[in-house]
């Protein structure tokens, strides 16, 4: 029967990480190891304020499952003993790894998905003044996706000087709930005249709902709006697309099943993470493998990453390593 050990651990990033909500300098992480004696599988999460959670409180919360993990509780027992969101995410990648060395094959033919290769990454631009983005773009003018972290000021002013630096990039940008629905309206046929091609999360979570009247020329993809499944009847009327995270999710199996019911009611699907460590992206590469957008960039804010971390190149993602991960 596995046994639980949970750590918390900051990394430093390369630089400041702005949003509309706020900036950090190191990604607060907690990392899980599962043993079951010959083997050991190891998850990541991070503790995501907007939703409440800490890593005290993470810890706390994974923690109290040690038990039930020490008298055989399954990975499908877990989905049902612990909420979705951070704390769960840890422990159901850990279970993935752990089954994965088990059964001597790699998560994705467990899961009997495609393996994710050659991925595009999102590289993301943090929030800032209008022409320190166009700089931050001038030097990752190469990358072929770009995001831009906006609020609801110098909106236009920001992408204008975004498609200067990177006139060859492809854009998607993202408000963290910062915009109003006349905003919205307003700069739609702007940002897709700009090559625009996905804006994520405009309004705020729970106060979208005007979206369902809105002829929106720039498809709208929900981020803090979507955790679970039971997300989905709503969103379906608001939304184009879903931001897919394993930190919302609750971990590899219930962002496999959230990713079913959105292509069940014809939803696109994008896949993103937290400011996390090559460890928390690769189980989300396995359903980033049939999404239209893919943003799981975190390790290339790291100013250094775990061992055997995932490769970079040109925006590809290469396949997670045996010794990372699945």
């Amino acid at each position: 029967m596995p046994r639980i050990s949970v750590t918390s651990e900051v990394w430093p990033l390369r630089g400041a990480f702005k949003i509309s909500r706020g900036a950090k300098t190191e990604a607060h992480v907690v990392k899980v190891a599962l043993t079951d004696g010959e083997y050991t599988g190891y998850g990541e999460c991070v503790p995501y304020a907007r939703y409440n959670e800490t890593v005290e409180g993470v810890i706390a919360d994974i923690e109290a499952q040690a038990d039930a993990l020490s008298r055989g509780m399954t990975r499908k027992e877990l989905q049902d003993a612990m909420k979705a969101g951070a704390a769960r995410n840890a422990v159901d990648c850990a279970y993935w790894d752990l089954e994965a060395k088990r059964f001597g094959r790699r998560a994705w033919e467990l899961a009997e998905r495609k393996a994710p290769e050659g991925l595009i990454t999102a590289e993301t631009l943090s929030l800032d003044t209008p022409d320190a983005m166009r700089e931050a773009a001038r030097k990752a003018a190469s990358a072929p996706l770009l995001k831009l972290k906006l609020n609801g000021e110098n909106v236009l002013e920001s992408v204008r000087a975004v498609r200067e630096g990177a006139p060859t990039s492809r854009l998607i940008v993202d408000a963290n709930e910062a915009w109003s629905i006349a905003l919205l309206e307003d700069i739609g046929a702007e940002l897709d005249a700009l090559g625009v091609e996905m804006i994520e999360q405009p309004l705020p979570a729970g106060q979208d709902d005007g979206l369902i009247d809105l002829d929106c020329p720039v498809l709208l993809c929900a981020d803090e709006s979507i955790h679970t499944v039971a997300d989905i009847p709503r969103l379906s009327q608001l939304y184009d697309m879903i931001n897919i995270k394993l930190d919302k999710t609750g971990g590899l199996t219930g962002a496999l099943d959230l990713a079913d019911a959105a292509a069940k009611v014809g939803m696109q699907i994008m896949v993103g993470c937290m400011v996390g460590t090559s460890l928390a992206m690769a189980p989300a590469m396995i359903v980033a493998a049939d999404a239209r957008i893919v943003d799981l960039d975190g390790p290339l804010w790291m100013a250094k990453d775990r061992e055997n971390g995932l490769v970079f190149d040109k925006g590809v993602m290469g396949l997670p390593d045996r010794a990372l991960w699945g």
